[in-house]
């Protein structure tokens, strides 16, 4: 018999294992899960809080909506440039809302719950603001055609910062539902931190569904500006993706009527993003199917099916499988191609808890699928995305020891206000900043770029904005899966 020295050293051992950080090689899943949410608050607008770690940047843009009357200070540029285009980022929200939500205790465990609930909060603060009255909700603040032209920092622009809305006579039931889908799930990560927040999240989100049902329209329509740089192509999958959280958030049978009489259901979905949430209602339906709080027949069964479909497909053994480059990355699409690597594996990852949970797995066109296989999926692609693939290069900045280093950003790419306070100009920052070719002066954590083209090869050049701008929707989805990877056995 083990004497009682040994057994608590093996029971040490043992925690250690279950609780240290994952790292393959040099792969730190912890690492990576730090730097991803300190990307969001490099992409922060507005007044930065003493909390702001990271430093080089500075307060932004402080009167914004001051054109319409209206307090719009606050929230997230897009991506490397310094316009605030609410349909992306209420998208971001969601992402990262569903990322916490499906991983708290991992997050907690990482010391790493409370920067996602504030990357959150930081979001959903904005969207309240433009959410102004029931039917009124402001969806972007600055025009991308102006700042396109400008190559300048977020702290001292020069570019107009228009303010655009949507509202009864030029509805939007893509933006509006977008924006109810990410504070009806914000409302769900709160509700135990916050309740009181998490319950003014959830009235303006059920308000927000309403007016996206009563007025339906697509919003870049009746926002054209934004139209030039997201349009949407429908709002249908808006309206499950709104309904399908509000019900998680209700536990309201109206919102599971909504779901169920719909007349399309998605069908066999290509990619899951900012414009197409038809994948994400159908996963989360699957989970009320696999609980057994919807029946697997009739539309519920449709809406599993076509969930498990995308996932096939992502692992290879579906009946039109997603392509891959030769070193093993799924490949969607030339531009930010990341973005749906992101979206798919966390889509991968979520559903291998919600299978294991039941102890299932999928009957694939190619063989079954189990829990462990799709974890196995999810990991091989972060791998690949921090530094696994044929340039040996992180495609998510600062992460290992070679990443993208001329990264297709303003506020990156321009030396720190707080280090030179001298004015850069709209066309100026074009010679000073952005034609060079050595590295950007700040490093901007936890960003993921585009990423490589389909035969894996990258170009680390700042006018290259296929392959080297980062937005906020490719890190979201993957704060959950780093959040699940760094911890081993759990």
């Amino acid at each position: 018999m083990a004497s009682p020295n040994l057994f608590g050293l093996i029971c040490l051992l043992m925690f250690l294992l279950t609780t240290q950080n994952a790292v393959l090689g040099d792969i730190d899943y912890g690492d990576a899960l730090t730097k991803s949410l300190l990307f969001y608050e490099a992409q922060r607008s507005g007044k930065l809080p003493s909390t702001q770690r990271v430093q080089w940047r500075g307060d932004s843009e402080l009167k914004d909506g001051s054109d319409a009357g209206v307090d719009l200070v606050g929230g997230y540029y897009d991506a490397g440039d310094n316009v605030k285009f609410g349909f992306p980022m209420a998208f971001t929200i969601t992402m990262l809302s569903w990322s916490t939500l499906e991983f708290t205790k991992q997050l907690e465990a990482k010391d790493e719950l409370s920067n996602a609930l504030d990357a959150i909060k930081w979001g959903t603060d904005y969207l309240i603001k433009a959410h102004t009255t029931p039917n009124v909700l402001y969806g972007e603040v600055g025009d991308g055609d102006s700042d396109h032209e400008c190559w300048q920092r977020p702290e001292d622009m020069t570019t107009p910062r228009t303010t655009f809305k949507i509202d009864e006579q030029h509805p939007g039931s893509d933006l509006a539902g977008e924006t109810a889908a990410a504070l009806a799930a914000a409302s769900i990560a709160f509700k135990d931190k916050n309740p009181k927040y998490a319950s003014d999240l959830l009235t303006h989100a059920k308000q927000l569904f309403e007016f996206a049902r009563n007025h339906p329209g697509i919003y870049s329509n009746s926002i054209s500006a934004a139209g030039k740089f997201y349009a949407s192509s429908g709002y249908e999958d808006e309206l499950l993706w709104a309904a399908s959280w509000l019900h998680r958030a209700t536990d309201d049978k109206t919102y599971l009527d909504n779901l169920g009489q719909a007349g399309n259901t998605g069908g066999a979905r290509t990619v899951f993003a900012w414009d197409d949430k038809f994948i994400g209602a159908q996963v989360l339906v699957a989970k009320l199917v696999l609980e057994g709080k919807v029946d697997s027949a009739g539309a519920w069964g449709q809406y599993k099916s076509q969930a498990e479909q995308f996932i096939c497909s992502c692992i290879q053994k579906g009946n039109n499988n997603v392509k891959k480059t030769p070193g093993g990355l799924l490949w969607f699409l030339p531009w930010n191609n990341l973005q749906y690597t992101s979206t798919a594996v966390f889509v991968a990852t979520a559903y291998s808890e919600y299978l294991n949970a039941k102890h299932a797995s999928i009957q694939c066109p190619g063989g079954i699928v189990k829990p462990s296989d799709l974890i196995a999926l999810a990991q091989s692609q972060v791998d690949y995305i921090l530094g696994s693939n044929p340039e040996g290069m992180s495609f998510m900045v600062g992460f290992g020891t070679k990443y993208p280093t001329q990264v297709h950003h303003r506020g990156a790419s321009i030396v720190s206000i707080k280090e030179n306070s001298a004015p850069v100009s709209c066309k100026a920052g074009f010679d000073l900043w952005f034609n060079k070719t050595s590295p950007n002066p700040n490093v901007l954590d936890g960003a993921i770029v585009g990423g490589p083209d389909e035969n894996d090869g990258y170009s680390d050049s700042r006018s290259n904005f296929q392959m080297a701008e980062p937005a906020t929707v490719s890190t979201a989805p993957l704060v959950g899966v780093l959040a699940r990877l760094a911890l081993v056995n759990w």
